[in-house]
């Protein structure tokens, strides 16, 4: 890559990169001088980006060191001021809130133990209506009191810390709440102060208000809202919701995406929501060098995930969104024998280069009410290679929906009138996992070899993976990333014998990993100290070949 100090300075850095963006160079021209006007604006009257998202120190109810209180608000438009006082909750088998105590001593130890290192915290900013998954935000300097207290969250985030796991906010400034009474909505008086005013200002589909990104205070609002969670709370980034919504005008609303570049500049691209994203992650990355920053984005936007110095948005992950609807679709639609191997790797691995994403198998969007969870799809099916192809082929970073890791079979429904405002299924049933005469402890056991193997191993951190075999009839997909050689075999009635799969370096390979193993619940057709030699020889476009017993839907991972 280009030294930083080389990089053109005009935002079409991009295009060393990607020389296919060439014919978009005067929109990013465009939306790099807007992000540099907005960003002088700052440098020149606020003393920098770093002092203008301290707002939150300044604004709001502040204590002196005397003990006295202090109220400043922005509300140009208010005659007067009154003042009144007044997913963590889903984790556990209770039927109730769950609390951000119990979250830390109860499910922070599983979570170390399964492996992961990082955890995305939902539906922390104050709320008022629980079945909303926390996307209808009335307070974003709050966490929600239903939970707990702040204390409480703090002493969760330090607990995590202590454990090693990095702590991620699901931060949501793509609308807010229209709320009136509870919310920031008419604050002062008018429809327009921190939204646009009118039908501009609302989201037919949501229900909720739009920002005016454009706006010297909302901008401070904003950046100032964002450096308060990581302050106070010590979170260590974010994960911003809707980020589709809010990089065009028309939000996405009755918009397919066909990939186009033609798609991504233009009209229909709101400028201001742009400026702000890349304010954002300028301003984040300056005053916190470890910050991780990842965009919810459906669209596909080019650019999304490289710096802003070049001309990008900035981020430093995308979520691959296609990954979960592309197996819900399978599921619903096909047989087992009429999946495309094809497709699956397609899907998996076109994501954008030097753009890192986060792939996932299921979250909370698929596993909402109406819809089967995946578990449920994949009972006795190909469930573990399902999970472990998309952790190892489909990019930077593996994201698990809470219950994922051991097939909790059953949908998310929050109270409300609908379902007798129940908590039935707004809950995480840890208790089936810990049951040794059920069989969700079989998922479980694999998905912690999975990830503690990749802390071994790195692929996420490997270059993309080399696939060598996507085979439609056998229903077999052979690839390697991180010296691995993996095996899936989806048929769902045929293991194969002295199947020959290509493999680029020679020596003697061994069992790193079976699906197949006793302890994951298989039959142990697998012989774990078998020891499989390369002939030189080329196969598949690869230098040598190695042949090996495939069950049906099984993986097998070997290496040298």
């Amino acid at each position: 890559m280009t030294d930083k100090a080389q990089m053109p300075t005009d935002g079409t850095g991009v295009l060393l990169s990607d020389p296919w963006l060439e014919p978009f160079s005067p929109a990013l021209r465009k939306r790099y001088a807007a992000y540099k006007k907005q960003l002088d604006n700052i440098e020149e009257h606020e003393g920098g980006l770093a002092h203008f998202s301290e707002g939150y120190k300044s604004m709001g109810l502040q204590v002196d060191e005397n003990g006295g209180v202090r109220y400043r608000e922005w509300a140009p438009n208010a005659t007067a001021a009154r003042l009144i006082g007044e997913f963590i909750g889903i984790s556990s088998p209770n039927m109730r809130v769950t609390t951000y105590k119990e979250f830390e001593e109860d499910v922070l130890p599983r979570i170390k133990k399964l492996g992961y290192n990082c955890i995305q915290m939902m539906a922390v900013m104050e709320h008022a209506y629980y079945a909303s998954f926390g996307y209808q935000v009335t307070n974003f300097f709050a966490a929600s009191s239903r939970y707990g207290t702040p204390e409480d969250l703090k002493s969760l985030i330090d607990k995590a810390h202590e454990m090693g796991l990095t702590v991620l906010l699901d931060v949501v400034h793509s609308h807010a709440c229209k709320n009136i009474l509870d919310g920031i909505n008419e604050f002062d008086g008018t429809d327009h102060l921190y939204f646009h005013g009118g039908a501009k200002g609302k989201h037919e589909l949501w229900d909720s208000r739009l920002f005016n990104y454009g706006h010297h205070e909302v901008l401070r609002f904003l950046l100032s809202n964002l450096r308060y969670w990581m302050d106070v709370y010590m979170f260590d980034g974010f994960r911003f919701d809707g980020v589709t919504s809010m990089m065009y005008t028309h939000h996405g609303i009755g918009t397919g995406f066909s990939g186009g570049y033609h798609e991504y500049f233009g009209d229909s691209v709101d400028l201001e929501a742009m400026v702000y994203l890349m304010l954002a992650n300028q301003m984040l990355h300056e005053v916190y060098p470890n910050v991780i920053t990842i965009a919810e984005d459906v669209s596909g936007m080019p650019t999304l995930g490289r710096p802003v110095y070049e001309g990008g948005v900035g981020f430093d992950y995308r979520l691959s969104m296609a990954v979960p609807d592309m197996w819900i679709k399978m599921l619903k639609e096909l047989s087992d024998d009429q999946w495309d191997m094809g497709s699956v790797v397609h899907t998996l691995t076109n994501r954008r280069h030097l753009e890192k994403s986060v792939s996932y198998a299921e979250s909370h969007d698929q596993a909402l009410v109406g819809d089967k969870t995946l578990a449920f799809w994949l009972m006795d099916k190909e469930m573990y290679e399902y999970i472990f192809i998309v952790h190892t082929l489909g990019g930077e970073a593996y994201l698990n929906f809470e219950g994922n890791e051991f097939g909790h079979p059953e949908w998310m429904d929050f109270p409300r009138e609908g379902n007798g405002n129940s908590f039935a299924h707004a809950r995480r049933q840890f208790n089936l996992v810990d049951d040794q005469l059920l069989r969700y402890k079989y998922l479980n056991e694999f998905d912690v070899a999975m990830n503690w193997l990749e802390d071994k191993y790195k692929w996420l951190s490997s270059p993309q993976a080399y696939v060598s075999l996507k085979n439609e009839s056998d229903k077999v997909i052979v690839f390697e990333r991180a010296g691995l050689l993996f095996i899936f075999n989806f048929n769902p009635t045929q293991s194969f014998a002295d199947y020959r799969v290509g493999v680029d370096a020679p020596g003697e390979y061994k069992v790193i990993l079976s699906s197949d193993e006793k302890k994951f619940g298989g039959h142990e057709r697998i012989d774990l100290n078998g020891r499989y030699f390369t002939t030189p020889m080329e196969w598949n476009g690869r230098a040598n070949w190695i042949q090996v017993y495939t069950p049906a839907r099984t993986v097998l991972v070997l290496g040298l």
